[in-house]
């Protein structure tokens, strides 16, 4: 299906102004690849584009790499044309533009202002179009022609002519003061009036001034203003859109950031052939991985202060000098250096060493291990300003033709090669070496499209990487791709846009992290905000709270929901919050149960049904652990955690969950039984099937009741009877303060 791509732009959006150029603040991407319209994407100076696999996120990035790119980013017809519209756009490529960016001018709007001949704040936005066919498409937002004012300004200053004419004594005065009158009359009398009829008006005043005026006239300086003012006022209703002008467009252009697009990082090997290094980097025939790594290998010698070349000359000995010079001679010499060559060494003349080449190649060595010391130390240096995973030491160590980096750390002070560490830490230093140093002058005034950054991180290190993108913000706009929630972080969702597919199978974007996902009901595009959103409030939490495992999410709610209750009845009053967590079985119990045990009050309590399943765990459990049973509790065998609440309103709520049955459950309900055992008799005996979740749809429905109009109805005994309970799982049974 083609999408129309001549967008209409919307009102001016805020943006955060770059002083080194023009700053991105939202784009849109069309008829690209696997997105036939992503609709517009507002832009931060650090923007996340998350999304589950295959939803699109690098069909985003590329079109931005390929409006201006630093290098590379050619159009591909194949790879980007999408297939439903390929015939299409083969036969047309200059109909079809495939992204539209906007860009707040900055300090340079006033520039392009004077340029163009209009306000400076219709200069504040541009627009920045690429047609498949390369051509550029530049739009400003803003700029619209006052008609309206330059009409007005016209027929103003035709009134103050009139007037400065009528007073004067001069035998040109009533001709001149008729023909102004007859002016106004005819625009009065037109319905729309054009710069043409403008044009129209002043040569009709020009008419009025002789060829050679009298010098001593008083009328003649007033029709010269008035033809003056009615000739910029036609200029102005005639003024062309500044977008046509090839100055304009070139200036636009020149402004423009280029775009770095990063998907291959280039991880770093612990040992480097140097002449490999040297032959690669001259290579323009590599693959997108050697290319990459060739790419890191150029900044890491540069970042060490000398090139791979010069590191391979410092480390000559006294044969490869000899060897070089045989070679020279040979190829100076011909058959006759090659003869006298293997003559020489068939004799056993060796030559030995010159003290003096043996003092300099000495001295090289020194150099060089100066060099890489000195290096070393400063990557150190640098690396622990971002890397706060350990304390990590770096050595560079050159040996003949191999090149050699050797880390090691306060827990394993043994130097270790580096692809013998983690894969996280290659991947960071990799990336921190070409984004601290190369970044020195190849990212100036650059957008960096970051794809999957730091996916083999640790989660905590993840954290440090996106604080480390707010370091590199300072010089540098960056959107990056990810499905990671620590790369998002709650306090960092601002940056957060969300990419799905929609219900005809194109990629979307949006900024509304709530926004329904096409197809998607599990809303896994948003899945990541919500998992950062939830770590975040789950620390916050845990920090002052006091954790009670629970089975399940139906617990939860409900002792959630008593604890609410207690509180604001004045039963209950905690001197520390309860958190209610819920785990499924006995192992991962267990393991919550360790993890969040106290060092002064230990494992925290745990409370289980008499349930099946609630019997089995404490029974996986076993004795003498912090195990609180509802059957002591309620004194009531089987009993579960509904076995709280008052029968009656279980049962009533019950009945609004389920309908279908023609006797209610709240007529027969016994309140000495167990509540969930006689549901399910209930339903079995009216020949229904109560649903899998129909405990999570009654707490709904009855947190729905107790936190509404039904906690009027709610009995004082009920609460104290709760909060005796909570009382227990704290260990206070005594104190009415837990």
């Amino acid at each position: 299906m083609r999408h129309e791509t001549d967008f209409q732009i919307e009102s001016e959006l805020p943006a955060i102004t770059s002083a080194e150029g023009f700053t991105l603040t939202r784009f849109r991407v069309s008829n690209f690849r696997s997105v036939s319209d992503s609709g517009w994407l507002k832009l931060d100076t650090v923007t996340a584009l998350i999304g589950v696999n295959e939803s699109g996120k690098t069909n985003l990035l590329l079109p931005l790499w390929k409006l201006n790119p630093a290098s590379g980013g050619e159009i591909e017809p194949v790879s980007d044309y999408p297939k439903a519209l390929f015939a299409t756009i083969r036969n047309a490529p200059e109909q079809f533009q495939f992204v539209t960016a906007e860009f707040d001018t900055g300090r340079f709007s006033q520039d392009l202002a004077t340029m163009a001949g209009i306000p400076e704040d219709q200069a504040r936005r541009v627009s920045v179009a690429r047609l498949y066919n390369g051509a550029y498409r530049i739009a400003f937002p803003d700029f619209a022609r006052d008609d309206t004012g330059a009409i007005s300004r016209a027929g103003h200053a035709l009134s103050a002519a009139l007037d400065d004419l009528r007073p004067l004594a001069d035998d040109l005065q009533p001709r001149a003061c008729a023909q102004v009158q007859a002016i106004m009359d005819d625009l009065k009398g037109i319905a729309t009036v054009t710069a043409n009829d403008l044009r129209l008006a002043r040569n009709a005043v020009a008419a009025l001034i002789p060829e050679e005026p009298p010098a001593t006239s008083t009328v003649i300086p007033v029709l010269r203003t008035l033809q003056k003012t009615l000739g910029q006022q036609m200029a102005a209703m005639m003024a062309p859109d500044p977008s046509s002008r090839d100055d304009i467009r070139r200036a636009v252009l020149e402004h423009l950031p280029r775009f770095v697009y990063y998907s291959n990082y280039g991880n770093l090997d612990s040992e480097i052939y140097l002449p490999h290094v040297v032959d690669n980097m001259t290579r323009a025939d590599l693959g997108a991985r050697e290319s990459a790594k060739a790419r890191t290998l150029r900044v890491l010698f540069d970042f060490v202060g000398v090139e791979a070349e010069e590191i391979l000359q410092l480390g000559r000995d006294f044969r490869d000098i000899r060897d070089e010079a045989e070679a020279r001679m040979i190829a100076e010499q011909g058959r006759t250096g090659l003869l006298r060559s293997l003559l020489t060494r068939a004799r056993g003349q060796n030559h030995q060493p010159d003290p003096t080449i043996l003092a300099q190649i000495a001295e090289a060595k020194r150099t060089r291990s100066i060099l890489l010391q000195s290096a070393g130390t400063l990557l150190t240096e640098r690396f622990s300003e971002w890397w706060r995973q350990g304390d990590y030491r770096f050595r560079f160590e050159a040996d003949g033709n191999h090149f050699r980096i050797w880390v090691a750390d306060s827990r394993r002070p043994q130097e270790v090669e580096l692809e013998h560490r983690s894969t996280g830490l290659q991947w960071f230093l990799s990336f921190f070496l070409v984004f601290l140093q190369e970044a020195r002058g190849a990212h100036e005034n650059c957008v960096l499209l970051l794809d999957e950054p730091g996916h083999s991180l640790h989660p905590l290190a993840q954290r440090d990487l996106s604080e480390f993108f707010d370091g590199l913000a300072g010089d540098n706009q960056i959107i990056y791709t990810t499905h990671s929630p620590f790369l998002v972080d709650a306090d960092r969702l601002s940056r957060a846009r969300k990419v799905y597919v929609d219900h005809g199978g194109s990629t979307r974007a949006t900024g509304d992290l709530l926004l329904s996902e096409g197809t998607d009901t599990q809303r896994g595009a948003g899945f990541a905000v919500r998992a950062a959103l939830n770590l975040a409030v789950a620390e916050a939490s845990l920090r002052c709270a006091r954790p009670v495992l629970v089975q399940g999410g139906v617990e939860q709610s409900y002792l959630s929901m008593i604890k609410t209750l207690c509180i604001a009845s004045g039963t209950f009053l905690p001197k520390h919050d309860m958190v209610f967590a819920p785990a499924g079985n006995a192992r991962i119990m267990h393991a919550m149960a360790q993890m969040l045990s106290d060092d002064d009050l230990g494992m925290p309590p745990v409370l289980l049904d008499d349930s099946t399943a609630g019997r089995a765990l404490a029974a996986q459990l076993g004795p003498g652990g912090p195990v609180i049973r509802l059957r002591s509790l309620t004194a009531m065998d089987g009993a579960t955690i509904e076995d709280l609440m008052p029968s009656e309103s279980l049962a009533a709520q019950l009945d609004r969950v389920e309908r279908r049955p023609e006797r209610l459950f709240a007529d027969q309900v016994d309140p000495a039984r167990p509540f969930v055992a006689q549901a399910l008799d209930w339903a079995a005996q009216e020949g229904i099937i109560l649903a899998p979740d129909w405990r999570l749809k009654l707490i709904e429905r009855m947190q729905r009741h107790y936190l509404g109009a039904g906690r009027r109805a709610l009995e004082r005994a009920d609460t104290q009877a709760w909060a005796q309970v909570l009382k227990t799982l704290t260990g206070q049974a005594g104190d009415m303060r837990a």
